[in-house]
């Protein structure tokens, strides 16, 4: 039998916003205040403290029952208080908090919370490449539970810890839950753990063990005094095993009192084997999974962070056809909806804390606040494998000492909290292989932008040759590479530094061959997946913008270069045809290249067959123009097709123009 269950009510609807001025306007959740003044240039946003102010009813609940105010991201700082008084307070922009206010409300109540997203010397982040939102920009609600019930004070998490391993076909699922019951055992209650396939089927079922007060401390210091361990076997386990086979099963953890289920929680669960081999790369339930991936900023264009669920799907889906494996989740905790697409679709993530760019004495505390969260939050989450301690740490060199103690602590913190995952941290372009801050994580990867911001894409071979040369034992991944790539920027001849499309897909041809020749590599992330809003640039002409992504801001454009890796990583048949926008050309013979996954493709002009090619993911052209000139590529019934015009001179539109290009740093 059932008691009260727990139940959610949103408040999202009929907030009153308070700007730095004091002035009143209207807002529903999510929303930031920097959805225009942040992608606009200048670095010049915002950066402050503004309010929002609710009204709201006391919801309805019994006297067996607590009620919790509930926040899954408020950037960066908040001040919560109900009628007048102050409840809490929290310093990360991009976790989950939640206050108990039961004995706090009235029949109606004034919400108010103060959001701070100022300069500061103590929260992360304060320096880096993207826009610094303020606002809530996540789902708040009530959240009621039973008076009895599983911990919900523990900085954010769901008081349920799960750690799966696979002996022959056997999985193991060990399981501790933490509740806010003192001496649970002596109460008489128990709990109650059931794992169920996907079709909802019970197949393994156990009563949780007490764990004595005197047991040896969790979590990184977390009481082991009031919870229940259980291990749950599972024979012929179905394994996640990546964006093949997502298979998850749904753990119940249900507190029981007197044969009445008090509190119940449920956990999707994958069960999974990954290691990391220096020579071989990465490898899931034992077999060879080379991770190639993509990096994803949470903003949208016009919208700032403050995006709905079905615009995290829509990320999801774009992510999901250029046949990515893994998503680096930069550079801070995304949405917790994010992280269970990731699950559902088999993504492996990379997840990370925003300790970044500069090392703050101040901040100290703060990275040791946001990684608990972070892993505390996320643990449950089979599709995460690593946790990022810092990014870009070295490139201001203030503080050396402080900075590399911080990451020892850190380090010797994440094995704490979770000893079943290797930490990483993403190395600056410019940090040697031998600075000692690049030997503290267990594994390491590089933002290298070598042919980008300096000459030479062969200098990427040379780098993954000589480092694993000098460090064969040390597995190294590619945290960061990238081009920028405006759509409407075309030439005839691509080079580095002049934002077109064609550099950026000649950029990333290359690099997805040198990665094919360095099959040693943990993982490889593409910078970006989306352009993303970095208010302090100005290249490209439209400022405000980081243009490396494979996608336009709005989600509407997929670049050329997007197809270049559709090619390499997809199954999706499919053949495209760059160079679409690049519609007027003043060369008499042009480059033309079709990407496709196919092996064989032809092209035509104006009907008449110009050539077929057989090869693998790139195919290059050489036609010669006419006044108007009918593309198709044809691979099988595969087609694409573009009209392009020869021109007398080069359209100025497609060149950059010259003037000041100011990048973030």
């Amino acid at each position: 039998m059932k008691g009260n269950m727990r139940r959610t009510q949103k408040l999202m609807k009929d907030w009153i916003f308070l700007n730095q001025t004091g002035k009143k306007r209207p807002v529903d959740l999510p929303h930031t205040w920097n959805d225009v003044d942040g992608q606009d240039g200048g670095n010049d946003y915002y950066r402050g403290t503004c309010t929002y102010e609710k009204t709201v009813a006391k919801p309805q609940f019994t006297a067996d029952e607590r009620v919790y105010l509930q926040f899954h991201g408020v950037n960066a700082s908040a001040k919560v208080l109900l009628n007048g008084k102050e409840l809490c307070t929290h310093d990360n922009g991009y976790s989950t908090f939640r206050v108990d206010v039961t004995d706090e409300l009235l029949e109606e109540n004034l919400l108010q919370v103060e959001v701070d997203n100022s300069v500061n010397d103590r929260v992360y982040p304060q320096k880096a490449d993207f826009t610094f939102y303020g606002g809530i920009y996540r789902d708040v609600e009530f959240l009621i539970v039973p008076k009895e019930h599983f911990d919900l004070d523990y900085y954010g998490g769901n008081g349920i810890r799960m750690t799966t391993e696979v002996e022959g076909g056997t999985g193991i699922v060990g399981v501790t839950a933490y509740t806010n019951v003192e001496h649970l055992e002596e109460t008489g209650m128990k709990v109650v753990f059931s794992l169920c396939d996907a079709d909802g089927t019970v197949v393994c079922e156990e009563n949780g063990t007490a764990v004595s007060p005197e047991a040896s401390e969790t979590e990184g210091g977390r009481t082991a005094a009031d919870c229940f361990t259980a291990t749950l076997r599972v024979k012929e386990a179905h394994l996640w095993n990546g964006v093949k086979d997502p298979y998850l099963y749904t753990l119940y953890a249900r507190l029981v009192k007197e044969e009445t289920i008090v509190d119940e929680v449920s956990v999707k669960c994958g069960i999974r084997t990954f290691s990391i081999d220096p020579d071989k790369g990465f490898f899931l339930n034992g077999k060879s999974y080379p991770l190639r991936g993509v990096s994803r900023h949470q903003d949208w264009k016009g919208i700032g962070n403050a995006i709905s669920y079905e615009q995290m799907e829509q990320d999801m889906e774009l992510i999901r056809e250029v046949g990515a494996n893994t998503i680096r989740l930069a550079h801070y905790q995304h949405n917790q909806y994010f992280y269970d697409l990731c699950d559902r679709y088999g993504m492996v993530v990379w997840a990370e804390i925003p300790y970044i760019s500069a090392h703050m004495p101040g901040g100290r505390e703060n990275t040791f606040l946001q990684m608990r969260e972070l892993i505390v939050q996320n643990y449950n989450h089979p599709c995460i494998v690593t946790w990022g301690i810092s990014n870009e740490i070295t490139i201001s060199g203030k503080h050396r000492a402080d900075m590399l103690d911080n990451h020892h602590a850190l380090q010797k913190f994440c094995k704490e909290l979770d000893p079943t995952r290797p930490t990483t941290l993403a190395c600056y372009a410019m940090c040697h292989p031998f600075h000692p801050v690049t030997k503290i994580s267990d594994i390491v990867a590089w933002n290298l932008y070598l042919g980008w911001y300096v000459p030479g894409l062969f200098l990427n071979d040379w780098f993954m040759k000589f480092y694993h040369w000098k460090y064969p034992k040390r597995a190294l991944g590619y945290s960061e590479y990238g081009a920028e790539g405006m759509p409407n920027l075309h030439s005839a001849r691509p080079r580095r530094g002049d934002h077109t499309e064609e550099y950026q897909a000649k950029y990333h041809e290359y690099m997805l061959e040198c990665f094919d020749r360095h099959p040693f590599l943990w993982s490889t992330y593409v910078w970006n997946m989306f352009d993303f809003a970095a208010d302090a640039r100005d290249q490209g002409g439209e400022p405000g913008m980081n243009h490396k992504g494979l996608v336009t801001f709005d989600r509407k454009i997929k670049k050329d270069s997007f197809y270049i890796y559709k090619a390499w990583w997809s199954d999706e048949p499919f053949v495209h045809l760059c160079g679409k926008r690049y519609e007027y050309r003043a060369e008499k013979v042009t480059d033309v290249t079709v990407y496709s996954n196919q092996s064989e493709v032809s092209l035509y002009n104006n009907g008449k067959l110009v050539e077929t090619k057989r090869g693998a993911h790139a195919f290059h052209f050489k036609v010669t123009l006419e006044a108007e000139n009918r593309l198709e590529v044809r691979s099988g019934e595969l087609t694409d097709a573009a009209v392009i015009y020869q021109t007398k001179e080069p359209r100025p539109e497609y060149k950059v123009k010259k003037g000041k290009s100011q990048n973030w740093v």
